[in-house]
């Protein structure tokens, strides 16, 4: 048996099938931190949503690999003690790598539990993207472990993600690249980025209410790749939308996020309805744990207990995630 099933962890596969016939997309939420991990779990068993718990390398560093196997068990038990008190189903979990970049870290992710990886060779050339995708697909199939692969290039900075433009999935590659890797879900770029800065305020339009909006996904490539591939797993990074009322505490107790503009809620709810049955948000988790961070410290500043302003964040992460699960991404209720 893998070592995830042992675990109690689910893979991606039924978790996109579901998804795909429900029109709902499942949330990835990327975590660093003891707190990220509650907010996630407490959200997502209260709204009675699947969740796929996402660590970068970065974040796989950060934790140490070993801390991050014995969190993953942790988040287990305690999702099961919560809906237990709750007198609520379980919900699934995945936990799986997001932008691994070499077979050698798909791999230990794999060999330490991971039910899921990304190997991203976006910045490789198309031939040679192919020959490393098909080699984590082969090894990760051989555990039951289900694999996302990646074609065009997302801009911006998240992480270990650094990238100066972005270049949109072409169309006509997706059939050869699906076929030729078996991958078993695509990531694709149709105007998403990493980080908060995904747009500048000269390339948004703005609202009757003064708000920048950014310019439109391209759904028109989506609607093409779902032509060429029909019924396949597609997948959206970098979908956070850069809350404008997280960014205002932040700057209102010392903070300095300037014109921060991200993904408009209600377009990646359009997209939860298509075939992109993953996407991807961290960014707005970061910046909401900063607001709440910087309000208590600013309004208590002779505090010094992690636990009085770690566990505000917390609260403010939970909020978060329930929103996005019942608002944007269209999964509560489908666990």
């Amino acid at each position: 048996m893998s070592l995830y099933k042992k675990l109690g962890l689910v893979n991606t596969r039924k978790m996109f099938e579901k998804a795909m016939q429900g029109k709902y997309a499942v949330p990835a939420y990327n975590f660093n931190n003891m707190e990220q991990l509650q907010a996630i779990i407490v959200a997502c068993v209260e709204t009675s949503s699947p969740v796929i718990l996402q660590v970068s390398s970065g974040a796989r560093k950060y934790a140490n690999k070993t801390l991050l196997r014995y969190m993953a068990e942790g988040a287990i038990a305690m999702m099961q003690e919560l809906a237990k008190e709750k007198g609520v189903n379980t919900i699934p979990l995945a936990l799986h790598l997001d932008h691994g970049d070499t077979f050698e870290l798909c791999k230990s992710c794999i060999e330490t539990g991971f039910s899921s990886v990304m190997i991203d060779g976006s910045h490789h050339s198309f031939e040679k993207n192919i020959e490393l995708t098909k080699r984590v697909v082969e090894f990760a199939h051989e555990h039951e472990v289900t694999v996302e692969g990646e074609l065009g290039v997302l801009a911006g900075i998240e992480d270990d993600v650094v990238a100066e433009t972005s270049t949109y999935t072409h169309p006509e590659q997706v059939v050869e690249f699906v076929k030729k890797t078996g991958v078993d879900s695509l990531a694709i770029s149709i105007g998403t980025s990493h980080g908060a800065y995904k747009f500048k305020p000269q390339q948004c339009t703005k609202n009757a209410n003064g708000v920048y909006v950014p310019p439109e996904l391209r759904f028109d490539i989506l609607e093409q790749i779902e032509v060429k591939i029909p019924g396949f797993a597609i997948v959206l990074h970098g979908a956070s939308s850069v809350p404008m009322d997280a960014v205002k505490i932040i700057n209102d107790n010392y903070g300095d996020i300037r014109d921060s503009v991200g993904i408009p809620e209600e377009q990646l709810r359009r997209a939860a309805r298509s075939a992109v049955c993953k996407i991807n948000i961290d960014s707005d988790g970061r910046l909401w744990m900063t607001a709440a961070i910087r309000k208590c410290l600013k309004e208590k500043p002779t505090e010094f207990d992690p636990r009085k302003y770690l566990g505000p964040a917390r609260e403010a992460l939970v909020s978060m995630y329930k929103h996005k699960n019942e608002y944007v991404l269209g999964s509560a209720g489908q666990a």
